[in-house]
């Protein structure tokens, strides 16, 4: 069978020998692709050139769920239906892929290496000048919804807890650097040590000393990878415009990096409400 749609059982194939590579290559072991194209022309009756495609809808697959994907496969669109459930069919197969402790494993470290990497890139957030072709965009768009990568971001607490360590880690770094230790002492991680409610996670400091609070949102995926906001978070950001910012922690599997977004947020995110409260009629 060479041709013609791809049946569920080729498909998980190509899906399992995809993440077994992408295992590797997150733990920096060495792996060939050509020999994993070669077993699977084999397994699955499928060309070399198609194996290949596949490997890169794939990639487009986990883009817009996302999760991390494999460098050397660039993301390729126009995937089939049934490929993004072979995807899912995987990661509901083996779902410790999704928690920070598996990738802290593979890259054979643990929460010691968060500590060991205190400087973070911080780069500028997407706009519609950096946007991704329409069609493109609106299929990432699209999968995120299907299986709304936003709570399964926000239900993983795990997730969350490193991401925001990260990052009080980077605002004490950067406090240091510039000569405010006496600041650097005092950044506080709200969320740890007081629980959820304040409207934001760390507590830090500009140089000058003006209040910096810090709201985290991390995923593992890329930049545009949609995220979950609290009433209660946008009330304070506009309470606080001065002092709150939301930090977006992404691509945190591989190499964490990130960006600012300032009050007020919908002239940077379109914000839709997804849950409504219900009260019962006189």
């Amino acid at each position: 069978m060479g041709s013609g749609d791809w049946t569920d059982q080729q498909n998980d194939a190509i899906v399992a020998d995809y993440f077994a590579m992408l295992a590797d290559d997150e733990a920096g072991r060495p792996y060939s692709k050509a020999e994993h194209n070669c077993r699977l022309q084999e397994a699955i009756s499928r060309p070399r050139g198609s194996i290949e495609y596949k490997h890169q809808n794939i990639s487009a697959v986990l883009k817009g769920l996302g999760e991390d994907w494999i460098p050397g496969y660039k993301p390729a669109f126009n995937f089939q239906g049934s490929l993004v459930d072979a995807v899912a069919r995987w990661l509901a197969t083996y779902p410790t892929w999704l928690s920070p402790e598996t990738r802290l494993s593979l890259a054979g470290g643990s929460s010691s290496r968060v500590q060991e990497t205190p400087a973070l890139w911080i780069g500028p957030p997407p706009t519609l000048g950096n946007a991704p072709p329409p069609d493109e965009l609106e299929q990432m768009q699209h999968i995120a919804r299907r299986f709304d990568v936003a709570e399964r971001d926000a239900r993983n607490r795990a997730l969350g807890r490193a991401g925001e360590e990260r990052i009080v880690r980077h605002e004490r770094s950067s406090l240091a650097a510039g000569g405010r230790d006496d600041l650097a002492d005092r950044v506080r991680w709200v969320s740890e040590q007081d629980g959820d409610g304040a409207g934001y996670d760390i507590a830090s400091f500009e140089i000058d000393g003006r209040p910096r609070l810090i709201e985290v949102k991390t995923t593992n995926g890329w930049e545009r990878t949609p995220f979950y906001i609290s009433r209660n978070e946008l009330a304070v950001a506009d309470e606080r415009r001065r002092d709150w910012c939301l930090v977006r922690l992404w691509n945190f599997a591989r190499d964490p990096r990130a960006f600012e977004l300032r009050p007020p947020l919908d002239a940077h995110v379109s914000l839709m409400p997804t849950s409504f409260q219900a009260s019962f009629r006189d």
